[in-house]
């Protein structure tokens, strides 16, 4: 039986959970939409400015800066809504089908990517960066495959060599392929990474893959939301089924 790692950082409890596009006004966007109409109307277009004549810019000039900001956290906050929106399809799609979606729609990738971006902000720490420092302390002869890599910040921040995949390129170094068939010979990596990227409804396929490109006594490194599995340890069992072990989490 292939007995294989499961290394740190495991199933990590971070702030976010996929969830479905169940977006409405609340009581401070309401305020902030009025605020808006007050701002419009007070400005040379609205009832409040009518008559006025145009002249350089002076007080009046502060309700327009007011609703630049207005816009960008209106922006902001749509922004967030349409990833949850596209993260929830990824969740509850094959893998397959996740490729097709973005193959025939690529501004929801970038959309997706944005809003991702922006909640990692929001995190105390990337879970990235763990990875990281973990490869950083191992030997730059190992090879890592990174599934799901986004753009690419394990590649460009470690000396080993990473294969680094996705379903759309956001970075040269990208190879665009379905995460459950990625183009790697059997047992050719050292590390197999999937740091929130279990993305998909046949995730055995996907950790298959991994599997099978993995060498004897190689490791695999899960980060995700705990939010992700109902079950966690249903999780861990279910991986150790396929011949891994897990030695950190």
């Amino acid at each position: 039986e292939r007995r294989r790692g499961s290394a740190e950082p495991g199933a990590l409890r971070t702030g976010v959970a996929a969830g479905g596009m169940a977006w409405r006004p609340s009581r401070r966007q309401r305020r902030s939409k009025q605020q808006q109409k007050k701002e419009l109307l007070a400005g040379p277009g609205g009832e409040q400015g009518r008559g006025r004549q145009a002249g350089p810019p002076g007080p009046e000039a502060a309700p327009a800066g007011r609703s630049a900001a207005l816009r960008a956290r209106m922006e902001e906050r749509l922004l967030s809504a349409r990833f949850r929106y596209i993260n929830q399809q990824l969740y509850t799609s094959t893998s397959q089908e996740a490729a097709r979606l973005f193959q025939s729609d690529p501004e929801a990738f970038e959309i997706y990517h944005r809003g991702f971006a922006q909640q990692v902000r929001r995190w105390p720490e990337n879970p990235v960066n763990r990875i990281i420092r973990y490869l950083r302390r191992r030997p730059a002869s190992l090879v890592v495959a990174d599934f799901g890599c986004g753009d690419c910040k394990i590649a460009s921040s470690v000396r080993n060599k990473v294969h680094s995949f996705d379903l759309v390129p956001l970075s040269p170094l990208v190879t665009v392929c379905d995460m459950a068939k990625v183009p790697l010979a059997a047992e050719s990596v050292d590390v197999a990474v999937f740091c929130l990227a279990l993305m998909g409804t046949n995730l055995q396929e996907i950790l298959e893959e991994a599997n099978r490109v993995l060498k004897q006594g190689g490791t695999l490194m899960v980060a995700e939301v705990a939010s992700r599995f109902e079950d966690t340890r249903a999780f861990v069992n279910a991986v150790a089924q396929l011949g891994f072990k897990s030695i950190s989490k």
